[in-house]
């Protein structure tokens, strides 16, 4: 059974950092792209970022490049995102996300993943 648990959210301020993990279990993690997606009260989820199967590539919002690092430990079966200068429209759940697939596809597109995560809450205040 395949398992993706979010951890590491919380209230932060605005111009803060906070870092999101992901624990995957009950799949080759190695194997699998793996990416972030949030989704803010009454709005559609959306990409946030995503990396490759080794963490050699990597895709990134353009609302979020430049301040959100996305990275991975396949030792660990675990993935990252570092949030640095959080801003309050940043504020959502953030789901962590698993796509098997045998190329790099940036795999911006929600309904690319094959298994998800029950979420992450983040909020920033002003």
């Amino acid at each position: 059974q395949v398992q993706l648990v979010e951890s590491g959210g919380g209230l932060v301020q605005a111009g803060g950092s906070l870092r999101v993990t992901c624990a995957a279990s009950g799949l080759t993690f190695s194997n699998y792209a793996t990416g972030w997606l949030r989704q803010a009260p009454g709005k559609e989820r959306e990409f946030v970022a995503a990396i490759s199967w080794g963490g050699g590539r990597t895709y990134y919002a353009d609302s979020v490049k430049g301040r959100f690092t996305i990275s991975r430990d396949n030792t660990k079966n675990t993935m990252y995102l570092q949030m640095n200068n959080l801003k309050p429209e940043d504020t959502a759940t953030y789901y962590c996300a698993a796509v098997h697939s045998s190329r790099w596809e940036r795999f911006s597109l929600t309904s690319e993943y094959n298994y998800w995560g029950q979420g992450t809450q983040v909020t920033v205040s002003s």
